[in-house]
């Protein structure tokens, strides 16, 4: 018979462990949070100096060091740098502890959404980190978000409100039905909705039917994970986000429009002949492929689901990092599929004390 301290000591671990299968993310979250406020503190001091990729790095090399310090196994499923091989963290890296009890978890980020914002010192910049986690450690953290093979995918963003009840916003429908669905839902007039669109020429035939329609545009140059998330926040002045973009941001953003209760439907856009023949023969994508429209619960699986973001300038989701006497402070967000709960968490950082980890030595240094 075990002595009753020993009983207590194995019923304790037993019931610790089952909390944490049960609510892994909830061991993490707030490193998370940790993580993209050091990129955007490390950004900040590139911002507006023209050189976007040393902010890429500064930012990518500091989420690296916050990494080493979270007991996981997280496997990078979605990487940035891919388009114009840019510095960043990159698809198929192992970030984390790595130790036998970590958590498992699923990886997509993007230390800088918005490095051209950045560099010009524009608003729009933020940091962001969508992780899922698996349900039992015998899970394949690999699957929990999927890799697109295309460079760009055509997106359709919208809120919960809009999500709900009869009546479908979908890719494919001409742009005043969707106006229209989108404005009896949210109780407006058309002329009072709201559109993002990223300002390129392949999105003139966009503008001009938003504009047909006397919908509202706000035309952005860089940053549509913001934009496409921004539709979900009651704040931000923004209904619906629309056009084409980058694959690895609809998978991040499509998380955390999944945690806000919204919806994103996205599709593969090949950009030109020679990729879409890269995609048939190299990439084994089919014509039901290229037809296949993902939505957020496709493109972030599961209920363990966790987004984090910290503002480096301005935008519609997040206040951009401000300076008062010798404190720099951050504003980030912070929500879970699993309850939905919204944490805006404003972060007062001391700089004369401030130290973050880099990932490229393991030291602690000041900003």
């Amino acid at each position: 018979m075990q002595p009753e301290n020993t009983r207590t000591l194995t019923s304790m671990t037993w019931n610790q462990s089952m909390i944490i299968r049960h609510d892994p993310e909830r061991q993490i979250d707030l490193d998370l949070v940790r993580c993209t406020e050091n990129a955007a503190l490390c950004a900040w001091k590139w911002f507006g100096k023209g050189d976007k990729n040393k902010a890429d790095y500064a930012a990518a090399d500091s989420m690296r060091g916050m990494f080493q310090l979270v007991d996981v196994k997280g496997y990078v499923a979605i990487g940035e740098g891919r388009k114009d091989d840019a510095p960043g963290i990159f698809t198929g890296e192992k970030m984390g502890t790595w130790s036998d009890h970590a958590i498992p978890l699923a990886i997509a980020v993007d230390p800088i959404d918005g490095t051209t914002l950045t560099g010009k010192g524009l608003p729009g910049a933020i940091s962001v980190i969508a992780a899922a986690s698996c349900k039992t450690p015998d899970d394949d953290a690999t699957k929990l978000f999927p890799s697109i093979p295309s460079y760009y995918m055509e997106k359709i963003a919208f809120g919960p409100t809009v999500r709900e009840g009869p009546g479908k916003i979908k890719i494919d429908a001409p742009i005043d039905e969707n106006l229209d669905v989108i404005a009896f839902k949210l109780k407006k007039r058309v002329r009072d909705v709201v559109a993002v669109v990223l300002d390129r020429p392949r999105h003139q035939h966009i503008i001009e039917g938003l504009r047909r329609a006397g919908c509202g545009i706000r035309l952005i140059s860089d940053g549509d994970v913001a934009a496409a998330i921004a539709p979900c926040l009651p704040e931000s002045g923004v209904d619906l986000y629309l056009g084409i973009g980058g694959s690895p941001e609809a998978v991040i953003a499509s998380a955390a429009i999944k945690c806000l209760g919204g919806e994103m439907y996205s599709r593969m856009w090949p950009r030109d002949e020679e990729e879409l023949t890269r995609l048939t023969t190299e990439e084994g994508v089919t014509e039901d492929d290229l037809k296949q429209v993902w939505t957020v619960d496709e493109m972030a699986k599961g209920d363990h689901v966790i987004f984090a973001a910290t503002g480096i300038s301005d935008s519609p989701m997040l206040q951009g990092i401000k300076h008062r006497g010798r404190h720099c402070i951050t504003q980030s967000i912070l929500v879970r599929a699993r309850n939905r709960t919204v944490r805006i968490i404003d972060a007062f950082h001391d700089m004369d004390n401030k130290t973050v980890r880099l990932g490229s030595s393991g030291e602690e240094v000041r900003i």
